[in-house]
């Protein structure tokens, strides 16, 4: 079964271009995220000795500011979506409605 008005909302241009907007964004940064964390996996599981390098006199390794960079970037990357969500395509979905729903 089939709804007319999602039919109307999947056909409508301004979907089309929403779509073509919001999915290349989100493939981008989960294939950033996706680096970033394994990466850092990665360097956990083949080179220890990188990450348990000190920093200077004090005891604190490099694998500390590491870590902490991976959960501040998963931080920025959330907050740039949400931004966009907030600010285009919500417009951009309130504009759609409004069309379909005349």
């Amino acid at each position: 079964m089939s709804d007319p008005i999602v039919d109307k909302i999947q056909s409508h241009p301004k979907y089309k271009e929403l779509r073509a907007k919001r999915n290349p964004l989100g493939v981008t940064l989960t294939i950033l995220m996706l680096i970033v964390y394994y990466g850092y996996v990665g360097l956990i599981a083949f080179d220890k000795e990188l990450l348990a390098r000190p920093i200077g006199e004090g005891v604190t390794t490099l694998g500390i500011p590491l870590g902490m960079g991976v959960i501040l970037f998963t931080i920025a990357i959330t907050v740039y979506y949400v931004y966009m969500a907030n600010n285009k395509f919500d417009a951009m979905t309130e504009d759609l409605l409004k069309d379909v729903t005349k």
